[in-house]
C-alpha cells in the first residue's frame, strides 16, 4: 500500500500508537475512526484522553469553521484576542467561579508536558528549592524537566542524560492496602537523616493514566496536601489525562475537598483534539517576570474557540456530567463482570477504568483482538498490563454496548483459550 510505504520511508521509528493499528485513518466522527478503506472502528483510545467530546463534534467544528471564515487570528502569542478573552471569560464563569476558584491561567504551550514544565519551574522559583517529590508508576511527560518526574523507566531510558531534581515517593497502595504511603512520606519529610531534601513541590495524579489506572483516594489526596503545606511546598495535582471529565468532575478532584495550588491541564481542553495547554496558578504564587516562561504556539486562537464552545455546551449545567456518571457506572459493570470471568481486577475511576489482565502479553493479545474486530483500545501500566478503556465521554449508549461486547469476546478469546490450554 503506496501511504503505508511513505510512513516506513520518511517517518522516524520514535512512533508507537502506529504501530499497534497500523492502518492509515481519514475520517471520523463521534466515537467513530475510518480507515482509508471506509472500514469503521469504534475508538476507545479517544487520543489517549484528548478527544472527550469525541471526533469532529458538530457544534465545535461549526464553532471553528466560523471564526476561521471570518479570518479570525490564528496564531497570537500571548497577545489580547477576542478569542482569548472570550475563552478565559467562559473558563472563569463555568469552572473557576463555581469552584471558588482564583486561579491565574498561564498558556503554557501545546501539550501537558509543557504545562508541567511550567509548574516545576514556577514552584522551584517561589521556594528557592530544587527538590520536587512525585511518585512511583506517575507520568507527567517526556520533556526533561517533566521526565524526571516521570516513574516509566521506558521513557526515562530515552533521555540518554541523567534526570536529576526529582525523589520518589510511593503512591496510594503501592505496597498494598495494610500500608499508608501518605505517613511514610511524611515520615521521611519529617526526619532530617532520611534523605529527602526540602521540597519545591508534591506533583501527584489522582488516577495515573499511563501508570497503570491507580485511583488514589481522596482521604490519601488530603493527606499529601496537608504534608506539602506542612513542609512548605506547593501542591500539585496533574489534571492532564484525568480532567475534562474523564474522571466525573470537570477536575479529577472534584468533591474532595482539595485546593491545589497548581493545577495543569490539556488534552481534551480544547474541546476537539487543538494543541492547548494551561497552568492554573494561585495568585500568591504566580511571580512571574514577563516572559520568564513562553512559547511561540501558547496563543493557539482556533483552540481557544473550540474549548469556549466546549464549555458552554457540555458544562453549563449537570446534564453531561450525569450522562457521564451513568455511562461509567455501566463501565464499571460490564468490566467487572469480565474481570470476575476471568478472575481478573479492574482499576480506575470513572470513565478511565481498566481490567488488569495478568501481563502485558496477554493485555497486548487482546487488545490486538480487539482491533482485527474493529475496536481500538491500548494498554497501560508497569509492564503494558492493563487494557484500558478511555471512550468518548459522548459515545452513544449502542455503540458503547457493542465496542464492550467486543472487548468482553477478546478477552475470552485470549484468556479462554488460555485457560483450556492450562486444564
Amino acid at each position: 500500500m503506496k501511504p503505508m510505504a511513505t510512513f516506513q520511508r520518511v517517518e522516524s521509528q520514535v512512533r508507537s500508537y502506529s504501530r499497534s493499528f497500523p492502518k492509515v485513518f481519514d475520517k471520523a466522527l463521534g466515537a467513530t475512526i475510518y480507515d482509508i478503506d471506509e472500514r469503521a472502528y469504534t475508538d476507545f483510545l479517544a487520543g489517549c484522553s484528548t478527544l472527550n467530546y469525541g471526533h469532529n463534534d458538530p457544534d465545535l467544528k461549526a464553532a471553528l469553521i466560523e471564526y476561521v471564515s471570518a479570518n479570525g487570528i490564528a496564531h497570537g502569542l500571548d497577545m489580547f484576542t477576542d478569542a482569548k478573552e472570550h475563552f478565559l471569560a467562559t473558563f472563569e464563569r463555568l469552572i473557576l467561579k463555581p469552584r471558588g476558584m482564583g486561579h491565574h491561567v498561564q498558556f503554557t504551550g501545546p501539550t501537558g508536558a509543557n504545562a508541567v514544565e511550567a509548574a516545576l519551574k514556577l514552584a522551584r522559583k517561589v521556594t528557592g528549592r530544587t527538590n520536587v517529590i512525585a511518585f512511583t508508576n506517575g507520568f507527567h511527560g517526556v520533556t526533561l524537566g517533566a521526565l524526571a518526574a516521570t516513574g516509566n523507566s521506558k521513557h526515562r531510558d530515552g533521555a540518554a542524560t541523567p534526570l536529576s531534581g526529582v525523589s520518589r515517593a510511593a503512591y496510594d497502595g503501592y505496597f498494598g492496602a495494610d500500608i499508608d504511603t501518605a505517613d511514610m512520606l511524611e515520615r521521611q519529610l519529617s526526619d532530617p537523616s532520611s534523605g529527602f531534601d526540602a521540597p519545591a513541590a508534591i506533583i501527584v495524579e489522582t488516577v495515573q493514566g499511563e501508570g497503570g489506572l491507580n485511583a488514589a483516594s481522596a482521604e490519601w489526596l488530603g493527606k499529601v496536601q496537608a504534608i506539602a503545606r506542612k513542609h512548605g511546598a506547593l501542591f500539585i495535582i496533574d489534571d492532564i489525562q484525568a480532567g475534562c471529565g474523564r474522571t466525573g468532575g470537570f477536575f479529577s478532584f472534584d468533591g474532595m475537598g482539595l485546593s491545589p495550588d497548581i493545577v495543569t491541564l490539556a488534552k481534551s481542553l480544547s474541546g476537539m483534539g487543538l494543541p492547548l495547554a494551561l497552568t492554573l496558578i494561585k495568585p500568591e504564587f504566580d511571580i512571574w517576570k514577563p516572559a520568564e516562561h513562553n512559547g511561540t504556539f501558547r496563543g493557539n486562537n482556533h483552540a481557544f474557540v473550540t474549548a469556549a464552545a466546549a464549555l458552554d455546551k457540555f458544562w453549563a449545567d449537570d446534564q453531561f456530567q450525569n450522562a457521564v456518571a451513568r455511562k461509567a457506572q455501566y463501565l464499571a459493570e460490564r468490566l467487572m463482570a469480565i474481570a470476575d470471568r476471568h478472575d481478573l481486577s479492574i482499576k480506575g475511576r470513572g470513565m478511565m477504568l481498566g481490567v488488569d489482565a495478568g501481563s502485558g502479553e496477554q493485555a497486548e493479545a487482546i487488545c490486538k483482538a480487539c482491533f482485527a474486530e474493529g475496536l481500538i483500545i491500548e494498554t497501560s501500566g508497569s509492564f503494558d498490563e492493563v487494557v484500558k478503556v478511555l471512550a468518548p465521554l459522548t459515545i452513544s449508549n449502542e455503540q458503547f454496548a457493542a465496542g464492550l461486547d467486543v472487548l468482553e469476546a477478546s478477552f475470552e478469546a485470549v484468556l479462554g483459550s488460555h485457560r483450556a490450554a492450562a486444564e
